[in-house]
């Protein structure tokens, strides 16, 4: 009489299925942890700002607009200067003594959007997301400047279509940003505002304001947490993203020039050593 073919689960108490089930896992334990060893390294060597970080901006209609369309074709490296020149200024200010922090590369506009992040996700889907989105990244780097070490795909809107904008994204593991912004030249300086918070992601700094208000939280997503009186603040804290004007009010920026790169942030991303004093300036 013929024996029964093992079916799953029952196969698993053959000791051969549970050899081979025990070396897909271990293969995938490598490949995380090779994985996760890539990404801390690639952290490191952005937090050490031991040599110039290149930065590469990928611009992407977000929507079918000619206007978007117009926008695209007029973008160059000059029309992101001021975010390597607020770089500059803000790690002179802290001290680095490095001449060029980052080096900003525009490549030509993309015709595919990246994978978005999903609404309300749960923490698998967004493992999954990133990883989606690693890869595509990697499909889609292609450039004519050095290899970058921080890519930053920028959609840009028609304010005439979208009136508000999806929230963006930027990922320390691997060096990511999936950012939105108005296809317009008098929306550029508030653009480079969102550019560079998401950029300063990518180097492991976290957000600084209240997710449900969109209020800085104190002491850390204030400039000036030592002003006195506290309010109004005269600037912005990159990461806490808006200038309190009191305890319920905060206004977006005009420009990079309205802000700064507070202590805390300054320590998440190795511009300065901790001193275990969170929350002055």
């Amino acid at each position: 009489m013929r024996r029964p073919r093992c079916t799953y689960p029952i196969c698993h108490s053959n000791p051969l299925h549970r050899m081979f089930r025990r070396f897909r896992i271990l293969i995938l334990l490598l490949a995380l942890a090779s994985v996760g060893l890539s990404a801390w390294r690639a952290n490191t060597r952005l937090t050490a700002w031991e040599h110039t970080i290149h930065v590469a901006i990928y611009p992407i209609a977000g929507d079918p607009s000619p206007v978007t369309a117009d926008y695209l074709r007029s973008l160059s490296r000059d029309s992101f200067a001021d975010i390597a020149e607020w770089m500059q200024q803000q790690t002179a200010q802290q001290g680095l003594g490095i001449l060029q922090p980052i080096a900003l590369h525009v490549a030509p506009p993309l015709a595919e959007t990246p994978p978005l992040p999903p609404r309300q996700a749960s923490a698998l889907e967004a493992i999954l997301w990133s990883l989606k989105l690693r890869w595509w990244a990697a499909q889609h780097d292609r450039i004519d400047a050095p290899k970058p070490h921080i890519r930053l795909f920028v959609l840009f809107h028609d304010p005439a279509v979208s009136a508000s904008l999806p929230h963006s994204t930027g990922l320390s593991k691997g060096q990511i940003g999936i950012i939105h912004a108005f296809a317009t030249r008098q929306q550029r300086r508030q653009n480079a505002v969102v550019i560079a918070h998401e950029m300063l992601h990518t180097f492991g700094a976290t957000d600084k304001y209240d997710l449900a208000t969109s209020q800085p939280i104190y002491p850390q997503g204030y400039a000036e947490p030592e002003r006195n009186p506290r309010f109004p603040q005269t600037m912005a804290e990159i990461m806490g993203g808006r200038t309190p004007i009191d305890e319920r009010t905060a206004e977006i920026p005009a420009s990079l020039a309205d802000t700064l790169i507070g202590r805390e942030t300054a320590e998440e991303i190795g511009l300065r050593r901790s001193t275990g004093k969170k929350g002055q300036n």
